[in-house]
């Protein structure tokens, strides 16, 4: 019997298929034990969405005050302001500032000092 001690000696390494199986495993069970860890419970959900609603329901539906706006406007008006020349990122033809309302006060009231002081939309 003859010993070759020059060569390393054979380690049976798994195939790749064996390793992708295995990392593939692996990663499901870690993420598995994650979104268990971090769901809530339906309890939790509804509570939660309850006091989003409430606090929603708090607040007025509206723009600010619209004599705020007519002032704001005024006042501009007076000290021959420009008011602001780009159309927001939510603009389309067609819109007026009723449409952009919902993006917010700032816009609205800009909507409407651009529409009083050019007399169009943007």
């Amino acid at each position: 019997m003859i010993f070759y001690f020059n060569k390393p000696p054979f380690i049976a390494l798994p195939s790749k298929n064996r390793i992708v199986s295995c990392q593939l495993i692996l990663l499901v069970l870690a993420t598995l034990s994650f979104a268990n860890a971090h769901a809530a419970s339906d309890e939790d959900i509804k509570a939660m969405q309850q006091k989003l609603n409430a606090e929603v329901m708090a607040k007025p539906f509206s723009v600010e005050d619209e004599a705020k706006i007519d002032e704001y406007i005024k006042k501009g008006m007076e000290k021959d302001l420009k008011p602001v020349s780009k159309a927001p990122n939510k603009w389309r033809p067609g819109y007026t500032c009723a449409n952009i309302a919902s993006y917010g006060w700032r816009t609205y009231r800009d909507c409407r000092y651009h529409y009083r002081y050019y007399g169009r939309y943007w």
